[in-house]
């Protein structure tokens, strides 16, 4: 029999070992054993989530009567107009021919792909996408390359040789990376695809969705080129304050989908009542202007305060401050922890070996006051933690950011 414990115990010894934290949510602030901290490891980016003001809005206007579960697979019984309602308002934001809807990001991410590719198809993927989309890769069964990251040069290196061979080629991205924090250039990758009638552009907004734009609907917009992303994926869970993904698309791969893709077909859709929260949030997008504002400002504070070390990786409102070791990692999220800042450590495997840092994730409800104690992070004598860390001034390599390799 597989030792369990022993795997766990090298976990520890690694600095790797995950727990699932006891915490208290107030708004902003995450209270943890006691300790009343500034959460700065939230997806909450719009600060949605806590507003009494929307919910009492939303239950009052579209809360009475829906159900608590839809207890069926939307193919079965569990479909609700409101489902269709969604789908709809989704296509008319992003002007695209359809849209379908999924029980998570992680859902959609595993699905697409191996209902989309077979072993005709090529899938091209920048080298730090996330996991579930690894897993989509992987479940697909399709032959695929991976790029180093926002490498175009490489894959236009790659397309040049390969594409011809098949019959379809999938290029897949994230617009904001969740580890690092920085963009892929959708322009760019729109131009290559331009090139390559065969190609088709599937882009994670995950990260973006809510945050970038002039009405939120994300990089793509904020680019110009919603059009010309076949496959464009957001959730509902981040800055919508909801839960559950979507893709915009084709009508035809809408069609298809729903016929061939396994965690559509097999999962009992998600609670009407939520799928009602989520349209109404979607509706009052192009309002959260205010917020998107103050977001982008506390996010330039902080990655100029982290200039040096990871700060100028970052594009967005997710900022790393990469360390390397976990254990480092570990305590240097302990010491902000202290000091009365929720900030955790991001270790392998969910970023590559070497890359372990704290991932500042921040939410449009923090002011610029409450950064204003700010350690200075990259400078030596600011926190205790500087001297554990490194001598002197540190700037992370690309390899030290796991960006080389091609393949899995």
């Amino acid at each position: 029999m597989k030792d369990w414990q022993r795997e766990l115990d090298q976990l520890k010894a690694s600095g790797n070992l995950r727990s699932l934290p006891d915490i208290h949510h107030d708004g902003k602030y995450i209270e943890r054993n006691g300790k009343r901290m500034l959460n700065l490891s939230s997806n909450d980016y719009l600060g949605l989530a806590a507003r009494e003001e929307l919910r009492r809005e939303f239950m009052e206007e579209r809360g009475g009567g829906l159900p608590f579960s839809s207890t069926s697979s939307r193919l079965l019984t569990g479909n609700y107009a409101v489902y269709s309602s969604l789908e709809k308002l989704l296509a008319e934001r992003f002007e695209r021919e359809a849209a379908l809807i999924f029980n998570s990001g992680y859902h959609a991410n595993i699905g697409i792909l191996p209902a989309l590719a077979d072993k005709k198809t090529l899938i091209v993927a920048d080298k730090l996408v996330h996991a579930s989309l690894i897993d989509g890769i992987r479940l697909s069964g399709a032959p695929f390359h991976r790029f180093r990251h926002n490498d175009y040069e490489q894959l236009e290196r790659l397309l040049a040789k390969e594409a011809t061979a098949y019959e379809q080629v999938i290029v897949v991205t994230e617009s904001v990376f969740s580890m690092d924090g920085d963009k892929a250039d959708l322009r760019r990758l729109t131009e290559i695809k331009r090139r390559y009638p065969n190609l088709l552009l599937y882009v994670d907004e995950a990260h973006a969705v809510g945050v970038f734009g002039e009405t939120g609907l994300g990089v793509a917009e904020e680019s110009g080129c919603i059009a010309e992303i076949d496959l464009l994926v957001g959730t509902f869970g981040k800055a919508l304050a909801s839960m559950g993904a979507y893709l915009v698309c084709d009508r035809v791969i809408r069609d298809y989908l729903v016929n061939t893709m396994r965690p559509l077909i097999f999962s009992t859709a998600l609670p009407p009542l939520q799928i009602a929260w989520t349209e109404f949030i979607f509706e009052k997008l192009p309002e959260f202007w205010n917020e998107r504002e103050q977001l982008e400002t506390i996010s330039r504070h902080l990655r100029e305060s982290l200039s040096g070390v990871g700060g100028e990786i970052s594009e967005s409102h997710i900022v790393p401050y990469i360390l390397g070791d976990s254990q480092v990692a570990i305590e240097a999220a302990s010491q902000l922890q202290e000091g009365g800042y929720y900030a955790l450590a991001i270790r392998p495997p969910t970023v590559p070996q070497g890359t372990s840092r704290i991932r500042f994730s921040l939410t449009a409800n923090i002011s610029l006051e409450d950064l204003s104690p700010w350690p200075p992070l990259h400078k030596r004598g600011g926190m205790k933690l500087e001297g554990l860390l490194f001598d002197g001034d540190y700037t992370p390599s690309l390899v030290e950011r796991g960006q080389g390799g091609e393949v899995l």
